[in-house]
C-alpha cells in the first residue's frame, strides 16, 4: 500500500500534465459503470489509474511519432514530384531521399529535439 503512493502520485501527475484526465473516466466508467464518482485521484482504484496512464503514453508518444514523421514525409514527396517531373521515373525517390531525410535530421540536431520532447512529455519533477 505504501509503495503504491508514490506511483500512483506519478501516473496522475503524468495524466493530468498532457491533459488526458478523460481517460481516467473512460475507464472508471467501464469498470463501474453505475458506481460512485471518484472526486480525487487518491480514490481512483489502481486497476483504473494504470490502463489510463498506459493510454495516456501511448497517446503522447503517438504525437511525438507524428511530429518526426511528418517533415520526412514532406520530404518524400517534395522528391518524388521532383524526380517524376524530371521524368526519372524508372529511379525510386526512396534512394534520392534517405541522403536527404539524413542530412535534415542531423542538421536540425534531431536526437537533441527528440530526447527534448521525450523530456517534456514527463512534465515537471515534483
Amino acid at each position: 500500500r505504501q509503495g503504491a503512493r508514490p506511483v500512483r502520485a506519478f501516473m496522475s501527475r503524468q495524466i493530468e500534465a498532457v491533459g488526458n484526465s478523460d481517460d481516467i473516466w473512460l475507464f472508471q466508467d467501464y469498470l463501474r459503470p453505475d458506481g460512485p464518482t471518484p472526486s480525487s485521484y487518491d480514490e481512483v482504484p489502481l486497476q483504473v489509474l494504470l490502463p489510463a496512464y498506459v493510454l495516456s503514453e501511448l497517446k503522447t508518444a503517438f504525437l511525438i511519432g507524428f511530429q518526426i514523421y511528418l517533415p520526412f514525409l514532406v520530404l518524400d514527396v517534395v522528391i518524388a514530384s521532383v524526380t517524376i517531373s524530371m521524368g526519372m521515373l524508372m529511379l525510386p525517390p526512396v534512394i534520392i531521399s534517405l541522403p536527404f531525410k539524413l542530412l535534415l535530421f542531423v542538421m536540425v540536431d534531431g536526437w537533441s529535439l527528440v530526447v527534448g520532447m521525450l523530456l517534456e512529455s514527463f512534465g515537471t519533477a515534483v
